[in-house]
């Protein structure tokens, strides 16, 4: 297809292989030697298929198999498709934590991106942070682009039993650690949990991040809930492939997508199928990568109303494949109804409201009627307060309800080593009634603001049936997780937040109704505590992680690095010959 016939302005790739010079000599030749006709350089959109396949992130290790879908449809389409990997983000492998590298996964995507002859862009987004870190990048050089999901792994099945992702692995090793469950039993489970191609099918962050592509137009319809092999997944990564070389002839950029609108839905969503607290963290980034205003306050101002009306583990029973059969994000989208900006736009080309007007829910169990929720108010809460002045949140369709207002005495971990070496100790002086703090698990902290906020209940608390109490930390926890868990308390212990300042006896109250966190110690006593206080010494003296810690944001404002926050474009680069 000609310039003239595929867009009114020229396309980026003609910067590169649409001279007859001799940069454009070199530009064309070099990749004929993988065996191109001289056809795909007439001035057809060139497409990148940005990949994030590795056997060391297994939930994104049949991406292989997408990228090829993805790629038919590209050149059904009139595209030339042009596969590139960037950095792999493996939630269960990658230490100290995936999140550390979201920031530099999602510089890869945005340098590989604009360097390159790239005038749209099919990002291939599985694992936790892969989706994130790819929207990030794309979004800084605001070009078309397209999100296709891995898709998640059939239901797990252990003695007849549903078992989900993550949510099983919580709760089996707390009953191994209980007596409950034999060491054997526990082991068994393992291929039980994990028995096909995906990412976790329970509503953790990676089918969390999947839904958020759908919610905020990102991905074509049923991009969240369709199992990894289930062959329609391959029907939705081909129809990308041609859906997406339309969008540069139609100059239909990221940006034209993600608008406030967009992410006001994607909060609502997340409220709705009870998603991971990670959202939270990661609609900011991202927001802030396109110049939109998004702040916690929003996601407790627009959702934590919210009913939740997806039955799906955590905060359920069943699991995304359930979801899917049941009509999957776009039967919950319609079943929000007037919450949702029907007018927003998505990649598809159609409105929101028109991609689920006619939506159908096959099954009332798994998503239900908004007047019949599971639980009332779904959404996250946001707390506030001397402990956590810059905010903290929790999610408190995970919680349990007699928690949800407490007060009770701080049994202080200044670490996670000091968690792991002192959780099941019989002399800890801990009871049912108390508070677990972690400090140091922080974006600076730790560096990378790890998983750990769900800190395990001390086996003498298991041991007499007690499965939950208060646990506040600086850092995350994985959305399979679930208990009254408060993370993200900014500033961050690392800093010289109040948690820093926080000891063992000290009482603490929580309140969600009244979205309350406090530390019960005199302001006084506070300031004496301050003064007195010592920042730790970084964890990394040089390397990338020097410089996420002297750059990252704190929590609430999406952990991003400074430096990388807004839209730099995709201009075209000097030559390099």
């Amino acid at each position: 297809m000609s310039q003239s016939d595929s867009s009114k302005k020229p396309l980026r790739s003609t910067h590169w292989f649409g001279g007859q010079d001799r940069d454009g000599f070199l530009h064309r030749s070099w990749m004929k030697n993988q065996g191109l006709p001289n056809d795909l350089f007439d001035g057809r959109p060139i497409i990148g298929i940005c990949n994030t396949w590795s056997e060391l992130t297994p939930c994104n290790a049949h991406f292989r198999q997408i990228a090829e879908r993805v790629r038919r449809g590209i050149f059904e389409a009139g595209g030339f498709p042009v596969e590139f990997p960037v950095m792999s983000l493996g939630e269960t492998n990658l230490r100290p934590t995936a999140m550390l590298f979201r920031n530099l996964a999602s510089m890869d995507v945005e340098e590989s991106i604009r360097g390159n002859p790239i005038d749209g862009v099919v990002l291939l987004c599985g694992c936790d942070k892969t989706t994130p870190s790819l929207v990030m990048g794309a979004a800084s050089c605001d070009i078309p682009a397209l999100v296709v999901s891995g898709g998640p792994m059939l239901n797990g099945n252990f003695h007849g039993q549903r078992i989900g992702s993550g949510t099983a692995v919580w709760q089996m090793s707390e009953d191994v650690r209980a007596g409950k469950m034999a060491q054997a039993d526990f082991m068994d489970a393992e291929v039980c949990m994990s028995r096909s191609a995906g990412h976790c099918m329970t509503m953790g962050t990676a089918s969390t991040m999947a839904s958020m592509v759908e919610a905020l137009g990102l991905g074509m319809p049923n991009n969240a809930a369709i199992p990894a092999v289930d062959s329609r997944r391959y029907v939705l990564a081909h129809q990308a492939g041609r859906r997406i070389v339309d969008m540069v002839r139609e100059d239909l950029r990221i940006s034209k997508i993600l608008l406030r609108k967009n992410f006001e839905n994607a909060i609502r969503v997340n409220a709705a199928i009870g998603g991971s607290t990670n959202a939270v963290i990661h609609l900011i980034a991202i927001a802030g990568r396109v110049g939109v205003k998004l702040e916690l306050e929003d996601f407790d101002r627009l959702g934590h109303d919210l009913p939740l009306l997806v039955d799906l583990m955590p905060s359920g029973k069943f699991l995304m494949e359930d979801l899917y059969y049941a009509g999957g994000i776009p039967a919950v989208v319609r079943e929000l109804g007037d919450l949702i900006h029907r007018d927003a736009p998505t990649v598809n080309g159609k409105t929101m409201g028109e991609n689920t007007a006619d939506a159908p829910c096959w099954n009332r169990e798994v998503i239900r009627e908004f007047k019949s929720p599971i639980r009332e108010h779904a959404g996250i809460a946001v707390l506030r307060g001397n402990l956590a002045p810059n905010g903290a949140v929790i999610k408190p369709s995970a919680a349990t309800p007699r928690l949800l207002k407490h007060r009770g005495k701080a049994v202080v971990f200044e670490n996670i080593e000091d968690l792991r070496a002192r959780t099941d100790d019989p002399a800890l002086d801990i009871d049912e009634n108390s508070v677990m703090v972690l400090k140091g698990a922080g974006p600076r902290g730790y560096p990378g603001m790890p998983e750990v906020g769900n800190m395990p209940i001390p086996k003498k608390l298991l041991e007499r049936g007690i499965t939950d109490i208060v646990r506040i930390s600086d850092g995350r926890m994985s959305g399979t997780a679930y208990g009254t868990v408060v993370l993200h308390v900014s500033p961050e212990s690392a800093v010289g937040g109040t948690l820093a300042l926080v000891q063992n006896g000290d009482m603490i109250e929580l309140d969600i109704d009244s979205r309350k966190i406090e530390l019960c110690v005199p302001d006084e006593e506070i300031a004496k505590r301050r003064a007195s206080w010592n920042p730790p010494a970084p964890r990394a003296a040089g390397g990338y992680q020097r410089l996420y810690i002297d750059h990252v944001t704190q929590s609430d404002q999406g952990a991003d690095l400074d430096f990388l926050v807004g839209c730099r474009g995709a201009g075209i680069p000097r030559e390099s010959h």
